[in-house]
């Protein structure tokens, strides 16, 4: 799995909106949108504040990355 898809499936489980977690982290939904497809991956900050903002470790993060 991709750093991607990992943001996507959370975001999913969670049932929450490209916009609403790009609000809560301080990026464009386009940005969200680019992660996702693969097209970008994002910075170290970001990162964390997904981890935060989806209340997880960075273990369970990076779990099923390859």
């Amino acid at each position: 799995m991709s750093i991607g898809q990992k943001i996507k499936e959370l975001r999913i489980e969670r049932c929450i909106s490209q916009l609403t977690l790009a609000k809560a982290i301080g990026v464009s939904q386009k940005a969200i949108n680019y992660w996702e497809r693969g097209v970008n991956e994002p910075k170290v900050g970001y990162i964390v504040a997904m981890v935060r903002f989806f209340d997880i470790s960075f273990d369970e993060f990076f779990s099923d990355i390859v």
